[in-house]
């Protein structure tokens, strides 16, 4: 009999012959922007982070998070129902509720949590959870735990959802999507998956992790570009440690959704509230994000400039039109080549491999942020350029 150590063991050096063995890397140091990372000792130029607009160390940001410990201390001691939740956690959940326009939103520690407390609560054993193949794993294991019927339509596609819906069944239905996918960068087809849970009396629940403060006019997400309202997209998630530059998430809905969440929602009820000073810097965050336009379009003009010199490089890229673009590669060997010449130009792009991304389109994750310069788009194209591969196929089946 194969002794637990044993069984470990083999596991680890399983994923080592697969190239799928992840490491961690130690950032020492970092540079006003976080573009610059001290890494194991080496300075790297990172186009790795999800700060997109460049605000995890703006100054407003940084002096209300340090305000706001020297009032409260460094953490909250308690969940938000016996007596962690004070009045910066109120003030963010009322300005957030009314930046996403919604009538209320709720905090939570972390998107993870925030995506299980929704669909555990709203649906059980006898409903149905319809989600994206691509969802963020987060999504995918919340529909799983939640007892109810679990399935899955093919990546951005309308059609297959409604005809999934249309096989009917008794309970609810909640579809559910990435409003900006993680790894591919692409933006779901909300009108479209709107319009078929119209049609068949289901709830569209998005998670715009990674829409939020970059898509949309004003920055309200991939349903403001889409749109689309309250009515529309019932139920809301949105991150805190991507645009916002701070950490935690919340679910933005009706009065009755967060009542019920509040009372039922296991991750909210029996968790420690984030520190008010990550409140408090996430107040000034959002105020910075709606004062400073110009940071979410020149983290776009960044993707502009780069898609542009890919094109001319002969690299294709995914279809996205966000800070997130990949270029795929295809191996884990392939990917973490690519990923370790760079690294050696000076460069920190990391591989993203399997089971983060489906067999066969193990890839290089770019992504950019307002703190990035021209000349730093530039430097990455350069580097690409040097790497052999004029043309990496993209896609993922």
């Amino acid at each position: 009999m194969v002794s637990h150590a044993d069984s470990l063991a083999a596991g680890l050096a399983g994923l080592a012959a697969a190239g799928r063995l992840r490491t961690r890397r130690q950032v020492t140091g970092r540079s006003a922007g976080g573009t610059r990372l001290s890494v194991d000792g080496a300075e790297l130029l990172a186009f790795c982070s999800n700060d997109y607009l460049g605000l995890a160390d703006h100054p407003r940001v940084v002096a209300a998070f340090v305000a706001a410990a020297r009032a409260w201390g460094v953490g909250s001691g308690a969940s938000h129902l016996v007596s962690g939740h004070c009045g910066e956690h109120h003030a963010l959940e009322e300005e957030i509720a009314a930046f996403v326009g919604r009538p209320r939103a709720l905090l939570f520690s972390t998107g993870y949590m925030a995506n299980l407390a929704v669909v555990t609560t709203l649906l059980g054993r006898g409903d149905r959870v319809l989600e994206d193949r691509l969802n963020h794993a987060s999504l995918l294991d919340a529909g799983l735990a939640s007892g109810a019927r679990f399935s899955r339509y093919r990546h951005a596609d309308a059609g297959a959802l409604a005809t999934r819906l249309q096989r009917g069944g008794p309970g609810r239905a909640l579809v559910v999507t990435d409003g900006v996918f993680s790894m591919d960068g692409d933006v779901a087809p909300l009108r479209e998956l709107a319009a078929a849970c119209r049609a068949h009396q289901a709830w569209l629940f998005v998670d715009d992790a990674h829409g939020l403060g970059v898509l949309g006019a004003t920055g309200r997400g991939s349903i403001e570009a889409a749109g689309l309202g309250a009515d529309d997209v019932p139920v809301l998630m949105g991150t805190l440690g991507k645009a916002f530059g701070t950490f935690g998430a919340f679910v933005a809905g009706s009065d009755d959704l967060v009542a019920t969440l509040l009372q039922k929602a296991r991750t909210y009820v029996y968790t420690t509230a984030l520190p008010p000073a990550v409140a408090a810097a996430t107040r000034a965050a959002l105020r910075v994000m709606q004062d400073e336009p110009w940071r979410r379009e020149q983290v776009l003009e960044h993707v502009a400039r780069f898609q542009s010199g890919a094109a001319q490089l002969g690299l294709r890229l995914l279809a996205s039109g966000t800070p997130i673009q990949p270029v795929v590669l295809g191996s884990e060997a392939a990917a973490v080549a690519a990923s370790d010449a760079l690294r050696a130009s000076g460069l920190w792009v990391p591989a993203i491999r399997p089971p983060t991304v489906p067999p066969g389109s193990s890839r290089l994750r770019i992504t950019f942020s307002t703190a990035h310069t021209a000349r730093d788009v530039d430097r990455l194209l350069e580097a690409l350029a040097t790497l052999g591969r004029a043309a990496p196929q993209p896609g993922t089946p």
